[in-house]
């Protein structure tokens, strides 16, 4: 039986990776990793997270193709040196095509509540965006504790129809994030974390 300290020490040693060994990853433990993310908690129960899980070389190549040329644009709007622009499209192709599973992680607001004054409007999609956040990092400590490494990347933010046309997902489906899962091919050194003191207050 796992006590508290080694619990704690476990959430604690989850990393962001970014390099993957090419080995493939079974569908059985994505499934069991996406199970697991389900139990997130969410406003209502609603459970507004949908996923979708992307190995075929092909498909991801089809991915990476449209969401390049949104990069792009948004680069050159930026005023970015051609070198630049193509050392970040290059780097960002790299990553996306050597991560044996890549997972879009979608919002689905239609069985959300329904208001009709603006401010409970947004704040229905803000809760419903939290919601599959916590679905996000439940996924994360998941494919923790399978020994794998993953990474969320927030790219499918920038081009949402451009993602959900390609992938040919529902209407209702507004991509969130992108997750790169695999083999660990590094092991990232602990990040200094901000001390409770400046970021908490205890009354």
């Amino acid at each position: 039986m796992t006590n508290t300290t080694e619990l704690h020490s476990f959430l604690r040693t989850r990393r962001s990776i970014r390099r993957f060994k090419p080995d493939p990853v079974p569908d059985s433990i994505i499934r069991e990793i996406l199970h697991t993310a389900t139990f997130a908690p969410s406003a209502h129960n609603r459970q507004p997270w949908r996923f979708a899980v992307l190995s075929n070389s092909s498909v991801k190549e089809k991915l990476i193709d449209a969401m390049e040329a949104e990069f792009v644009k948004d680069l050159r709007r930026d005023k970015l040196p051609p070198q630049e622009v193509e050392k970040r499209i290059q780097r960002s192709r790299k990553r996306i095509s050597e991560a044996p599973v890549v997972i879009i992680l979608s919002v689905n607001m239609s069985e959300m509540d329904k208001y009709p004054d603006t401010n409970r409007k947004k704040a229905e999609y803000l809760i419903a965006t939290q919601s599959a956040a916590n679905a996000g990092i439940q996924l994360l400590l998941a494919v923790h504790a399978e020994g794998l490494g993953g990474v969320w990347v927030c790219s499918p933010m920038f081009a949402q129809q451009v993602v959900r046309d390609t992938l040919d997902m529902p209407a209702s489906w507004e991509p969130q994030a992108m997750f790169l899962l695999g083999y660990p091919a590094e092991t990232p050194i602990l990040r200094e974390r901000k001390n409770l003191k400046d970021i908490t207050i205890f009354q």
